[in-house]
C-alpha cells in the first residue's frame, strides 16, 4: 500500500553555539519517537553530540554520516539503532571533519545529505538532523536536506540578531540553489521565568518574528543537562522534569503544526 506522505525532514540549526540544540534535537526525535512515529536522528556535527547523547560511543562505529556523505548507498549501513524507544541514528564520529574538505571540488556537494537520506524514504516518518554550530558546508548540507527549520535561540539579546541573520541566510539559500526550505520556527531555550531580562526577550522576539516563535518555551532545567552524560533523553532520564514536559510540548506541537499546514505535496522535491 502506497504511504499518503512523504518523510518530513527537520533540521535543527543555530550558527551560534551553547543555545540547546542537540539537546534539542536529540529529545525531540525521543519524543517523536514516542508518539509513534518512525525517525531517525542524523548527527551532521563532527563533535557528536547527538550521537553519545544518544548512547552510541563513536569509538565503535565503523560506518557514520561520513560515509553517507562520500557515497550515499552506504547509508543505510551506517544506522544504528538506540535504546531510545527504538530510536534510529545516522551517527557521527571524529572523520566527518575532514568532509568539508573532501567535498569541496565534488558536483552538487552542498546536497550530498539529502542525496543520502533519499536512500531512507520510504523508512521514517521523521528524519531530525542535528547540524554543527557553524555556516559552514556541513551546516548547508543539513539546510537543503530539509523540508523544515526549527532555530533554538537562548534568551538573550543576541539571539534576535543572530535569528535575523539565520533568515536572510535560509532567504539566500532557497534563492541560489533553488530550494524550498521552510522555517518552522524559532524555539527559545534555557529560558528562567524568574529573569526579568528572560522575560522581556520572550517579548521582544516575538513582537519582532510574529509567526515564527514555538510557544513552547524550553527551561533551564539540571535533568536536560545531566541526561547526555548517561546517553539518554530527558524522556528516559526524568520525565516528569521541567525540561522533559516542555519537550513534550514540543512534539506536540510540530505535530500539530504538521497536521494543520503540511499538504503531502509540498514535501515534494
Amino acid at each position: 500500500m502506497r504511504r499518503s506522505f512523504m518523510t518530513r525532514i527537520i533540521t535543527f540549526c543555530n550558527q551560534k553555539g551553547g543555545v540547546g540544540k542537540t539537546t534539542t534535537a536529540v529529545n525531540t526525535a525521543a519524543y517523536l519517537r514516542a508518539f509513534g512515529k518512525r525517525v531517525l536522528l542524523v548527527d551532521i556535527d563532527p563533535q557528536g553530540n547527538a550521537t553519545s547523547g544518544a548512547g552510541i560511543s563513536s569509538k565503535t562505529l565503523k560506518q557514520t554520516v561520513y560515509h553517507a556523505l562520500i557515497n550515499p548507498k552506504d547509508t543505510k549501513l551506517a544506522i544504528k539503532r538506540t535504546k531510545i524507544l527504538g530510536l534510529d541514528v545516522l551517527p557521527a564520529a571524529g572523520d566527518l571533519a575532514g568532509a568539508s574538505i573532501e567535498l569541496v571540488s565534488e558536483k552538487k556537494r552542498e546536497f550530498r545529505l539529502r542525496d543520502a537520506l533519499k536512500e531512507l524514504a520510504d523508512d521514517y516518518d521523521y528524519i531530525v538532523i542535528d547540524s554543527p554550530p557553524s555556516l559552514g558546508l556541513l551546516t548547508l548540507n543539513a539546510l537543503t536536506a530539509a523540508h523544515k527549520v526549527i532555530i533554538p535561540a537562548q534568551c538573550e539579546y543576541y539571539s534576535l540578531e543572530g535569528l535575523a541573520e539565520l533568515l536572510k541566510t535560509i532567504n539566500l539559500i532557497n534563492s541560489n540553489l533553488k530550494t524550498k526550505i521552510e522555517v518552522m520556527g524559532a524555539l527559545l531555550t534555557m529560558y528562567d521565568r524568574k529573569s526579568r531580562l528572560h522575560r522581556a526577550v520572550v517579548k521582544e522576539i516575538n513582537q519582532k518574528f510574529p509567526g515564527y516563535v514555538f510557544d513552547t518555551v524550553i527551561p533551564r532545567n539540571v535533568s536536560l543537562a545531566e541526561a547526555p552524560s548517561f546517553g539518554k533523553s530527558v524522556l528516559q532520564y526524568d520525565p516528569y522534569s521541567h525540561g522533559a514536559k516542555a519537550y513534550r510540548r514540543l512534539a506536540e506541537e510540530i505535530l500539530k503544526l504538521e497536521k494543520i499546514s503540511a499538504d503531502p505535496k509540498s514535501y515534494s522535491r
